[in-house]
Formats: C-alpha cells, structure tokens, sequence
C-alpha cells in the first residue's frame, strides 16, 4: 500500500484540525460574549477577572495581553471578551498582515482611548513592524519619519493608551524584548471531555438541536481537547441527526455519526493513523527525522509540529527524541499492531 499518496490529501478538509476553516469565522453565534459564558480556563478566567475589575476601578486601559497556546482553544474568543468587559472597541488584524510599519502606524493612530487592538499570529510579525511596537506599547508614542535623506525629520506622535492583546500558538519565537513589553502572560490549556461536553450541550442550546448528555459526551471525547473541533463535529453530527434519528443527538447516533467520519474514539482521524502506521512499517516505529514525517504527511515540518505533534504526544503516541519521532507502544495497542521492539530512545 501506498502510504504516502493516501496520506497526500487537502489538509484543510479535516474535521479534526484544529486550524481555523470559513464555517469558523464571521459572527459566529457560538462565541461566548462575557467572562461568565465562557467555559474551561478555569485560572486564566479567574486571573482576568481581577485584571479587568482592578483596571476599571482605576479607570485604566487594562496591560498588554499576551495569549498563548495551541490553536482552537479560544484565544481570539476570549480577547473579544476582554474588550466587551472593559466596554471598549474591538480591532482586529494578524502578524502577516501587517507588511510595513506604515501599516501598524495606521493602525496605531486610528485607536481611541482604551480600546483593545488584537493581533493574532504575532510571532510572525515582521521585526521592522515589531520596533514600532515598543515605544507604542511602554510609552503609548511613535516616531514617524518624514521625508528621505540629509533632510528627514522625525515626528514624535502621541497615540491614546490602548490594550495591545496579542495571540500565538509559538511562544518561543517571540522575541524577548517583545515578550517583557506584555504585562498579562497567559496559556492557554487544551480542556477536559467534561468542559467540552458543556460547550457541546451549550452550542446545542444556540443551534436549536436537540442533543442529550451522552451525545454530548461522545462527541466531545473524540474532539482532542479542542472547542473549535467539538462545534465543528457537533455541527457534522447533526446532519446524521437528522437523517438517522428526526434531528437528535443520542450517543447512538454520535458514534454512528464519528465512524462514519472515520474519527476514533480518541478523536484521531485517517491522517492521523496512516501517518503512525507509515512510520511504523517503512521506519520500524522510528526514529525518523522531521523532514522525513513532513513528507509522508506532503506538508511542511512546521504544521507537522503545530497541527499533528502536540495532540499525539499528549495521549502518548508519539515521541520526541533526540534522533528524532518515535512511536510509542501505546500507538501500536490503538492501532492493533504488534509491538515487538525495544525504543530507540
């Protein structure tokens, strides 16, 4: 069989990833609006929740937020919420989006008092960008050059004191000098099946669909501790719903349903499978190279550790060593293939 060209498929076209797809964006109903509707984070909420209370009693934007953790988790969700708490405008952008610091500038003039600027992937920012960030985050100022050679000038421009919230799933490539500007540093953890069953029940009550405690459950079991996947599959789920069973979500039907989308009882998906099982029959388990799992996933090392990595190692599939990834005996039970071998560690 031919492992590579099954596993060469669109990534984008996967129920399980935790990457941002069209039916996930916009005004999306299922967001939560206030600290109190959103669920999971337990620490993270109760820590802002002091944050946000002590700014407002001094009549203070609130510091700079930096968010971080796997993608999916909420971290756009709960950055609009912050906004929403301290009553203030919501302006949103990312780190590639942002080419020139005339861009960043324009933005920067444009904010009103206190209001929230959000920049998503801010690891990926151009470091030119980056600089004007820094006397705009300490001293809420820029330096804007005008006019070339021998005869420029540099205007100092004040800007209104702002919330610079900025969101990565890569904390270590942000820059240091970045990173020290943020006063709030928050991780973001992947949840429980018991949190997701709750934000499964939740979206079930916006979306109209009926679906008991069981068939919540299910789904968000197999949703790899991921809000963004579980209304995603909660959404797929329904439409077998309401062929198989006049529209509501019993745990019959979600198992049907999670099969039929050929999503394990662990929330791995084909990909994920072959991908293990490549490795286990052309590398003997590994080790392998990086390189070598991006090619017989046909996408770039960096996903391979975003998208693929974090979860398998979290359930104990898959291991980093310093040869390289390895597959770990647990993979082996999952997949009902003999383990005979000893780990290369």
């Amino acid at each position: 069989m031919d492992y590579n060209s099954d596993i060469d498929m669109d990534l984008e076209n996967r129920m399980v990833t935790t990457s941002s797809l069209p039916e996930d964006e916009g005004d999306n109903p299922l967001r939560p609006r206030t600290l109190s509707e959103y669920i999971g984070q337990t620490k993270v909420k109760e820590n802002l929740s002091v944050f946000i209370n002590a700014a407002k009693l001094r009549r203070e934007p609130l510091d700079h937020v930096l968010l971080y953790g796997p993608p999916g988790l909420g971290k756009t969700t709960l950055s609009a919420i912050i906004a929403n708490e301290m009553g203030v405008n919501f302006r949103v952008t990312s780190g590639p989006a942002i080419e020139r610091p005339g861009d960043l500038a324009a933005m920067l003039t444009n904010l009103e008092e206190g209001d929230v600027l959000f920049i998503d992937e801010i690891h990926r920012m151009p470091r030119i960008v980056e600089e004007i960030l820094y006397p705009a985050m300490e001293d809420f100022a820029i330096d804007i050059m005008n006019g070339k050679g021998q005869g420029a000038t540099s205007i100092h421009l004040p800007l209104p004191k702002f919330t610079l919230i900025g969101a990565t799933t890569r904390a270590g490539q942000i820059s240091a000098p970045l990173r020290d500007r943020f006063g709030v540093v928050l991780r973001l953890e992947l949840y429980s099946p018991e949190e997701l069953s709750l934000i499964v029940s939740r979206s079930a009550r916006i979306l109209g669909i009926p679906c008991d405690p069981d068939g919540a459950y299910e789904i968000a079991a197999r949703s790899r501790g991921t809000p963004r996947i579980a209304n995603r599959l909660l959404k797929r789920v329904r439409d077998f719903a309401q062929v198989m069973s006049e529209g509501k979500i019993t745990l019959d039907v979600a198992r049907k349903a999670l099969e039929k989308l050929e999503i394990d009882e662990l929330g791995l998906d084909n990909i994920d499978r072959r991908m293990l099982t490549a490795i286990i029959n052309h590398y003997g388990g590994g080790p392998v190279g990086l390189d070598t799992v991006a090619a017989l996933v046909g996408e770039e090392s960096v996903t391979i550790e975003d998208v693929y990595e974090p979860y398998l190692m979290q359930i104990g599939f898959l291991g980093r060593t310093p040869k390289g990834r390895i597959v770990l005996p647990n993979a082996y039970q999952h997949l009902g293939i003999e383990y005979n071998g000893q780990l290369m560690l």
